[in-house]
């Protein structure tokens, strides 16, 4: 992969390179300046989803987005475990010899980010979990998930199948399942992406390798501050269910949000970005980027 396979119309292009480590090659994009930042985003999303949030942050910090295995415009990896992303994230960051001072993931982004903070992968000063995904699915239903998953992928045409029939229409519906209401510029990303055989490979590759409960196992240990948002409206990670998670982190804060979903960042980006920020205060003290290094 090269950054001309970018579309010159995706958000932060300018912002893109492509970084070869642990096996994978990665989109990466960054801006701003000042203490670094990492954003990691979902399953089935990309960089795009934190596209007006980075703006927000850019500003006030060094931004730096990745797309994860197999999404957006990133290599992809063999059986990507939680474990095996996070120590292959972890990686990157030794080649982009980054030492991030927060970590902010979306859904399954905030999995990712944890595990990497447990297995010594990288040491931040505070985490933010947006619409965190850490509870799993419990009993026969997750099995059955993780089964359905694994048969899709091993599938070939299953992918195409699925991409063929993203409509834009189909697509909405998708997001409005998840309590997330997005303008018409916002469902279209999305409508790309699932377009993409590749990327609805890669998600589905991840979905079928995820398992929480090792991760629910370990949040005890976590000393790092946490903060953990979720929307009212989210249908995908429930209030209740993050808040069942919260409890196992000694260091969890939880914040909810009324009248948003799961897409929260996306719906409201200056609300995430105001968390941000107060989760970061005390910890460090950023100065604003200067005049040559703001948003790209």
């Amino acid at each position: 992969m090269r950054r001309a396979q970018i579309p010159a119309d995706w958000p932060h292009r300018a912002a893109s390179a492509i970084v070869e480590a642990a096996g994978v090659s990665w989109h990466v994009q960054t801006l701003g300046a000042g203490p670094a930042v990492l954003l990691l985003h979902g399953t089935a999303a990309s960089t795009h989803s934190f596209r007006a949030l980075a703006d927000a942050l850019a500003p006030t910090f060094q931004v730096v987005m990745v797309d994860l295995p197999g999404h957006g415009f990133s290599g992809t990896l063999s059986a990507p475990t939680l474990p095996r992303v996070a120590d292959a994230l972890g990686a990157l960051l030794t080649r982009l010899e980054l030492r991030p001072e927060l970590v902010v993931g979306h859904s399954a982004g905030a999995a990712v980010a944890i595990r990497m903070v447990l297995d010594g992968r990288m040491d931040p000063q505070a985490i933010v979990g947006l619409a965190p995904a850490l509870k799993p699915y419990g009993g026969a239903a997750e099995g059955f998930a993780s089964q359905l998953a694994r048969l899709t992928v091993l599938n070939p045409f299953a992918p195409r199948l699925m991409a063929w029939t993203a409509s834009p229409l189909r697509v909405g519906r998708l997001i409005a399942r998840t309590g997330s209401d997005l303008d018409d510029a916002g469902a279209a990303y999305y409508t790309r992406l699932l377009q993409k055989p590749d990327h609805l490979a890669g998600a589905l590759r991840l979905m079928a390798h995820w398992s929480l409960r090792p991760l629910l196992a370990d949040l005890g240990g976590l000393t790092t501050p946490l903060t953990l948002v979720v929307g009212e409206k989210d249908m995908a990670t429930r209030p209740r269910d993050v808040e069942h998670a919260a409890r196992y982190a000694p260091s969890a804060e939880l914040i909810r949000l009324a009248g948003l979903g799961h897409l929260a960042h996306e719906e409201d980006p200056e609300q995430a970005a105001k968390i941000i920020k107060a989760a970061a205060e005390g910890l460090f003290a950023p100065e604003p980027a200067a005049a040559a290094g703001g948003v790209l």
